[in-house]
């Protein structure tokens, strides 16, 4: 029974929405371990090059505003340790810092979050879609951060949804640019 399964069958209000840490905990640590993810969560092994993002949500078999998936990272050239991010028709750009993520008892960093855009076209002249992605992977001495498996959520930012969090900001600046904000992924 996979997700879109169990999802039909819970009351209103109820829907899969891991935080980061259980994402590393109970998901992406059992993956990279070969230990048995649990089997009401089908999260799809996908390769992420392959795939431009709109179709990911097919792929995920799973009728939801977030969808997640296990990668594994590759380089970008094999002797480099550039990572690949391109797709046929675009390409995921980092933004921002990674952002590190503890262990919620033992406050241990237990992996990197990194906030990627979707943008179409070829670099550097691409050009921003609303599509965003968040890449987990384990930090731990024995892992290259260029390599190995990754959890990723792939979610669509609508522009209606960033207009309304736009106009809840006190800030003059905010208000005042708010049309030049529109595609900016608030993070």
């Amino acid at each position: 029974m996979g997700l879109r399964d169990i999802e039909t069958t819970l009351p209103p209000g109820f829907r899969f929405h891991p935080s980061d840490e259980e994402l590393f905990c109970h998901y992406l640590h059992k993956k990279v371990a070969n230990k048995k993810v649990p089997e009401e969560v089908t999260m799809v092994d996908v390769n992420l090059h392959s795939l431009e993002p709109w179709e990911l949500p097919e792929v995920a078999k799973l009728n939801a505003k977030e969808w997640y998936f296990f990668s594994f990272r590759d380089r970008k050239y094999a002797t480099g340790s550039r990572t690949n991010r391109a797709t046929k028709s675009g390409y995921w750009k980092a933004t921002g810092k990674d952002r590190l993520v503890h262990h919620p008892s033992t406050q241990a960093i237990v992996g990197m979050r990194k906030t990627l855009v979707f943008y179409s076209g070829r670099a550097p002249n691409g050009t921003k879609t609303s599509w965003v992605m968040h890449e987990f992977r384990l930090e731990t001495p024995h892992t290259s951060p260029k390599e190995g498996w990754v959890l990723c959520r792939v979610f669509h930012k609508r522009k209606e949804e960033t207009v309304s969090m736009i106009g809840q900001c006190s800030s003059p600046q905010v208000e005042s640019s708010s049309s030049l904000l529109i595609d900016q992924p608030l993070l």
